[in-house]
């Protein structure tokens, strides 16, 4: 657990507290998003389904406690891809809670290139269902096909619209409707999950629980940017009834002031 007891933000959108240090490389045209082949897809097996389910099982019982709420509503869609939006608070909890709350389903992310980057687990990741974000118009067309792929296998295709880490976090932060372009395009369901935190006893550490919400369908009648629009509102409007649900607050968020002086970042409860 992060041991920061108040953390202090300026920008809701922009400002990253993950504590990990990672040089992005270029997603550019070069990069491969679906490689082809027996050994491939063996390799992705192995990975995805003997050694990352487990874990991510395991980690969500043991360490987050986690349980989900909703459920049964991805029941009808188990051989169609959807699209999930969730709440981003935490650095290892959120690549596997999806794992666990869509099973079997198997999931993608859309991710930064971080996630690609990293020395050893970089190379797996895209065999877990990682998706990078594209530097390059090239690049672009070939994440496009491998997401419109990924529908087609019926993925859960999960995106972190809030796209910084703020660890344990109650509240929604306000995201754009960029990421909503691709279901707003092609009539995609959407659902959306909250991770939110409930008090465990005497315990330090809190109960997490996920609570499930859809499908949200975007109004193909409306031109394609208000459809955006509106779909993102109803997730957020969502979201945030949802993250209500948080009754203990780990860390302590506080926004400082531009005119506010204080270097200090973090501090120690």
């Amino acid at each position: 657990m992060d041991n920061r007891k108040v953390i202090y933000y300026q920008d809701e959108l922009n400002d990253e507290f993950s504590t990990a240090v990672i040089e992005a490389k270029k997603i550019d045209g070069d990069y491969v998003y679906d490689r082809k082949g027996p050994v491939r897809a063996f390799t992705r097996f192995f990975w995805y389904r003997i050694v990352a389910t487990p874990i991510a099982f395991l980690y969500a019982k043991l360490s987050l406690h986690q349980r989900s709420v909703g459920r049964e509503k991805l029941k009808p869609f188990r051989k169609q891809g959807i699209y999930l939006y969730g709440n981003h608070t935490q650095a290892i909890g959120d690549p596997f809670t999806p794992n666990v709350f869509c099973f079997p389903k198997r999931v993608s992310f859309i991710v930064h290139a971080n996630n690609v980057s990293m020395p050893y687990l970089g190379r797996i990741n895209p065999s877990l269902g990682a998706i990078p974000l594209p530097d390059t118009r090239d690049a672009y067309r070939n994440f496009q096909d491998c997401i419109a792929g990924r529908i087609e296998k019926h993925h859960a295709v999960v995106i972190y619209p809030e796209a910084h880490i703020w660890p344990y976090y109650t509240h929604i932060r306000p995201f754009p409707d960029g990421s909503f372009g691709y279901p707003a395009k092609d009539g995609t369901p959407v659902f959306c999950f909250v991770n939110t935190y409930q008090k465990r006893g005497n315990k330090r550490k809190p109960r997490m629980t996920t609570y499930i919400d859809g499908p949200f369908y975007p109004d193909m009648e409306l031109p394609l940017k208000q459809r955006r629009k509106k779909l993102r509102d109803e997730v957020y409007e969502q979201m945030c009834r949802r993250a209500e649900l948080s009754n203990v607050e780990v860390i302590q968020y506080i926004k400082k002031e531009k005119e506010d002086d204080t270097t200090q970042q973090t501090e120690s409860g």
